[in-house]
């Protein structure tokens, strides 16, 4: 395998900016178009970046591919000015409605036209966390596939690649090829193009991918081949606040209740119903007890 060009896909997604403010629609099933900024997924270019360094290296094509409608073409283009070689947007209305189960059956049919030596994508989404899609489109065909990648170089006729293990730790592994890689986000820091590469971007031709091109039935796409139901959307549970450990004197139920309200004890204190002259006789007994009081207070 050694100096011996290869064929990279590279799978582009897009992503909500999650520094707007996001509003679901009415029904709850679904987000608001109106003010959502929609970005190239971080991850992604990081895989991006990935497939630069590995052809650089090595020689070969890379393929930047987009799964969507027109929008994607701004971040095939992006692509293609970082260093790209060809780029494919695939895209029919009969994609909309589906799930990672039959995104993982589009995919395992473009992976089969294009047979690529290497697909590469991010390891997360930014709005959406992970996404087993490619996944799951390695397993259809039989291809091994290796998450939280950091690093890659070839290897003899196989591929090395770093990643990510539990508790901070690293892990290398060898794979034969074709496999599936998902990219770590904090993995490499993508490069910026320059204005000469986004001038010639603007005007490259991309390839756009029909049913004609898949030959997929309708029956196996969007909606039709749905596994799961659409559910409603619902915000995010806000990170939990770090309590402290209760006092292990305690009985059990208090222990319980410190934990259930945050870790903050209640304040200590007494409700007092006395005239204002009892009350003020009472607040004067406090403060001389405390010694706040210099001197004879009548």
């Amino acid at each position: 395998m050694t100096n011996t060009p290869m064929k990279i896909v590279v799978l582009l997604r897009e992503s909500c900016d999650p520094h707007p403010p996001v509003r679901l629609t009415a029904d709850g099933y679904g987000v608001q178009e109106r003010g959502l900024r929609r970005i190239a997924n971080p991850a992604d270019l990081a895989a991006m970046e990935q497939a630069l360094r590995l052809a650089e290296r090595q020689g070969g094509e890379i393929i930047c591919l987009a799964v969507g409608p027109q929008r994607l073409d701004d971040h095939l283009r992006l692509a293609m000015s970082l260093g790209g070689h060809r780029a494919i947007r695939v895209w029919n209305e009969h994609l909309t409605g589906g799930d990672v189960v039959s995104a993982s059956r589009l995919l395992a049919r473009i992976i089969e036209i294009l047979a690529p030596d290497l697909i590469l994508t991010g390891n997360r989404l930014l709005d959406r966390g992970d996404d087993p899609a490619l996944a799951l489109a390695a397993a259809r065909l039989s291809l091994p596939c290796l998450s939280a990648i950091l690093e890659l170089k070839c290897q003899g006729s196989g591929l090395q690649a770093l990643r990510k293990s539990d508790r901070g730790a690293r892990q290398m592994v060898l794979s034969q090829l074709p496999c599936a890689l998902l990219v770590e986000a904090d993995s490499c820091e993508p490069r910026y193009p320059g204005q000469q590469a986004l001038m010639e971007a603007a005007t490259v031709p991309l390839e756009q991918w029909g049913l004609a091109e898949l030959g997929l039935p309708t029956t196996e796409l969007g909606v039709a081949a749905a596994r799961l139901g659409k559910g409603q959307c619902a915000f995010p549970r806000p990170n939990p606040r770090r309590v402290e450990t209760p006092d292990a004197t305690l009985p059990a139920f208090e222990r319980i209740l410190a934990l259930l309200s945050g870790g903050i004890k209640p304040r200590a204190g007494k409700l007092h119903s006395l005239s204002a002259q009892q009350t003020a006789e009472s607040l004067l007994q406090v403060l001389r007890g405390e010694g706040l009081l210099g001197g004879e207070t009548r």
